[in-house]
């Protein structure tokens, strides 16, 4: 292979690559605006909605969100400030901190949704087909497995952000707690099994 230098094909995809990363968030957060969220804070809320007992450890809801815990600790904090979302000790675990959804946020993340939906359908879903869709979510996980080979911050083909499995490794992030949901039966038999070789 030839590391002289990209093609010009592989120069505009690149390129493309580069807007659409720099222009969507911005425009998502402009479209959130008037609920007083960001792209980010929806994702984290919505993540937290999904969860069993709108609860989910920090390390756990970072792996969602595909964050890092520092950036993710600024936003929880930005919500807690703003009543939408409470930390909480792991009772499981000492070490650990839950991130609770509040009833205030559990309605602002309700109030948000259709504004959500709007955007992403105007802005990307609406100029594709449903091979389109398909194509999109292909390419975004190929490019996604090479930036995180490890899948610590593992989103699967269906679009289900999910965390490391907590049962396997010694790393202290990895300890089990109540408030995690397991997600290994989610993920279905073929990545269930993958994981498990």
């Amino acid at each position: 292979m030839d590391d002289s230098g990209l093609t010009q094909d592989e120069r505009v995809a690149v390129a493309r690559l580069h807007a659409l990363l720099e222009l969507l968030p911005t425009a998502l957060d402009q479209h959130l605006a008037p609920a007083g969220l960001t792209s980010f804070e929806f994702t984290l809320l919505e993540a937290l909605n999904e969860s069993d007992a709108h609860r989910l450890r920090m390390s756990a809801l970072a792996a969602r969100t595909n964050a890092t815990l520092p950036r993710l600790s600024r936003v929880v904090t930005t919500l807690e400030r703003k009543g939408l979302v409470e930390r909480a000790p792991c009772l499981e675990d000492g070490r650990a901190t839950n991130a609770q959804l509040t009833a205030a946020g559990e309605a602002a993340y309700e109030a948000s949704r259709s504004l959500y939906a709007t955007a992403v359908r105007r802005m990307v879903l609406d100029g594709l087909d449903a091979d389109g869709v398909t194509q999109l979510a292909d390419l975004s996980y190929s490019i996604l497995t090479k930036l995180d080979p490890d899948a610590r911050l593992k989103v699967t083909e269906a679009g289900r952000a999910c965390a490391a499995d907590p049962s396997g490794g010694d790393s202290e992030d990895l300890v089990s707690c109540a408030a995690d949901p397991r997600l290994m039966d989610s993920e279905g038999p073929e990545l269930a099994g993958a994981r498990a070789s």
